[in-house]
């Protein structure tokens, strides 16, 4: 009963205190410890929300949000990729896909630099030599991919972006060592055949095919699976943010594109060219930036909430849904071959996704399919007996 009383008593029952008595018959202690909602201030965002377009996310139920994030992938970026094309069908265009990037870069500079401006922490984290070389990496991947749609049609380097996997495994092995597992090679092998496919058909059916095309998407694809290591290593090593990551990386490629094409005269043809035609250059180019920056947002807070796993499952049908609405939109000559070599690039992404999420993804076998099938029939059996 005493006892009782002693963890009754007032001194214990305040909420939100530490009380630590001594007497000479016990000692007891008493702790508080304060909500969540309480700890932090109201002025600061818990770590656990997820903002896109000024959209808190966390506010939703799961499914609300999953929703919401794969209607904006689906929506800004078959935008995106409708724009892209439809830039290289001006008549003309095709040789300024340099010209084409240094734009997307400035706008991309302006995008990063008001986004950076609404946040509170405005520094600067990441050195600046880390930021050269991002920079010259991300000209690499963008300005390769934007000038290769020049020589090759778009399903075809929608279908060289879906393979990143290739030269990552090539450079892991030749430069890091590495050994990969049966459904890793098998994985880079069905890509390497869809994509040897996919090129062939475009070779027989396209009349103005250039190898140089598939020269440019491979270089841009190398420079994509460097870049993405160089920024995830410069982010969790300075714990820089995603906008000053964009801000100071386009910025600095914007600089680089800009001299390259004052050194090779490329610049005053382009600048010219588009001035005669401003809306489908400029301003396609402003919605083609806005709604590229715009789909990488949903991109990003669907790994965060969901993971990997279904971000790749999620930006995969976006790829396909391109592919399919670039037949629809833009007269080009189509194959069924076209269809079997995309397929087996499929196949390829999912058998690459499978091997990084082997714990969370169970096949069943072939024996245990047949033991089901047997007990299946047993039972059937046994039913019709009775």
């Amino acid at each position: 009963e005493k006892q009782a009383e002693d963890d009754n008593s007032p001194e214990c029952s305040e909420p939100g205190t530490m009380d630590l008595k001594f007497t000479s018959s016990r000692k007891y202690i008493s702790i508080s410890v304060p909500s969540k909602s309480q700890a932090m201030s109201p002025h600061i965002k818990s770590v656990d929300d997820v903002v896109v377009l000024g959209m808190n996310l966390s506010k939703f139920n799961k499914p609300t949000q999953f929703f919401i994030c794969v209607s904006g992938v689906f929506m800004f970026y078959l935008i995106y990729g409708y724009l892209q094309e439809l830039i290289f069908s001006v008549e003309g265009f095709k040789p300024f896909g340099w010209y084409l990037t240094l734009v997307q870069f400035g706008f991309y500079s302006i995008f990063g630099l008001i986004e950076l401006q609404l946040i509170q922490d405005k520094r600067r984290r990441i050195p600046g030599k880390t930021y050269m070389i991002i920079a010259f990496l991300t000209v690499g991947t963008m300005g390769l991919s934007n000038t290769s749609l020049g020589y090759l049609n778009y399903p075809t380097q929608v279908i060289f972006k879906c393979c990143k996997l290739i030269p990552v495994m090539i450079g892991g092995v030749f430069i890091q060592g590495k050994r990969y597992n049966v459904v890793d090679v098998s994985a880079a092998l069905c890509m390497s055949l869809g994509l040897i496919w996919f090129t062939l058909a475009d070779s027989t059916v396209a009349p103005n095919f250039n190898l140089t095309g598939v020269i440019l998407i491979s270089l841009a694809l190398c420079a994509d699976a460097v870049i993405g290591n160089v920024q995830e290593k410069a982010m969790k090593l300075h714990n820089g943010s995603n906008s000053e990551m964009v801000l100071y990386s386009y910025s600095i490629g914007f600089v680089y594109i800009l001299f390259g094409l004052t050194c090779t005269s490329g610049l005053s043809p382009a600048v010219t060219f588009c001035s005669k035609h401003p809306v489908q250059t400029y301003g396609y180019a402003f919605l083609f930036s806005l709604t590229g920056y715009f789909g990488i947002s949903f991109v990003l807070a669907l790994i965060k909430i969901f993971g990997a796993l279904l971000a790749v499952t999620v930006t995969t049908g976006r790829k396909a849904m391109s592919i399919v609405l670039s037949f629809l939109f833009f007269a080009k000559p189509f194959t069924l071959q076209y269809v079997w070599s995309g397929l087996l690039v499929v196949l390829g992404i999912f058998l690459n996704v499978y091997s990084k999420n082997m714990d969370k993804i169970k096949l069943p076998s072939l024996l245990g399919l047949w033991k089901k099938s047997v007990e299946e029939r047993k039972s059937r059996t046994l039913s019709q007996t009775v």
